[in-house]
């Protein structure tokens, strides 16, 4: 994955002239966990999350993004249709703290030269690597509380993609709202598959252990550009 981003970069940027426009900004919106806990939502942001984001607008049709986002994921299942999860009763509560950087495509050109309102979808895809709090949880009976036993942090990639529109007002800030999953190379996010020699000899594993976790942004962007406005030369 990560050969596969860098000869992209590298193709995109050599077919086009070189610019300096740059952008950097803010995300602000919400995350929620995809796994063995909670509900089947798959789209349901209840935990505040914030980010910064840079972008280097190589040509009107392509970026190269880079960013960090804080958020913590958290889910119950208390409100649940599945009854046994209900009976359960399991959290989530894990902070995530992310870098990534890809390439983000308009679908349409986005000509930061023009002072008329622009707009255009987009998506952006890359790599991302993240921190997260390692677990696994215990019980003594079945109507008793379960207990989360923590055992540290650890740094784990992700498949970042989104899906957003954004519009420039005029050229001197962008607003967008995207739509983000990240899929981790980890099935632990919820203690259900700890990678952890004690709580594997005991068989603390529940769930889809074949399947690994995802989590959600979804938000506004904000950011403002600066620097040189670039040629956008043509082949």
């Amino acid at each position: 994955m990560i050969k596969n981003v860098f000869l992209l970069t590298v193709f995109f940027i050599s077919s086009n002239c070189f610019a300096q426009f740059h952008e950097v900004g803010l995300f602000l919106g919400g995350s929620n966990y995809i796994g063995d806990i909670g509900t089947d939502r798959y789209i349901d942001p209840n935990s505040p999350a914030i980010g910064l984001l840079y972008k280097w607008n190589v040509t009107n049709r392509y970026s190269l993004r880079g960013g960090f986002t804080l958020t913590k994921l958290v889910e119950t299942e208390y409100n649940n249709s599945d009854i046994n999860r209900f009976n359960r009763s399991y959290k989530v509560d894990n902070s995530i703290q992310e870098a990534l950087v890809g390439i983000e495509v308009n679908f349409k050109e986005f000509n930061l030269h023009d002072a008329d309102f622009n707009f255009t979808p987009y998506f952006f895809y890359g790599i991302s690597y993240f921190r997260y709090e390692q677990y696994f949880i215990t019980t003594t009976g079945p109507f008793s509380p379960p207990t989360y036993n923590n055992y540290g942090k650890d740094e784990k990639i992700a498949v970042p993609f989104t899906l957003g529109v954004k519009l420039n007002p005029n050229p001197l800030f962008i607003i967008g709202f995207e739509l983000g999953a990240r899929y981790t190379l980890t099935d632990n996010l919820d203690g259900s598959n700890p990678e952890n020699e004690y709580a594997n000899e005991l068989g603390y594993k529940f769930g889809n252990v074949a399947n690994n976790d995802w989590y959600i942004f979804m938000g506004f962007t904000i950011s403002f550009t600066f620097g040189d406005l670039p040629c956008y030369c043509k082949e």
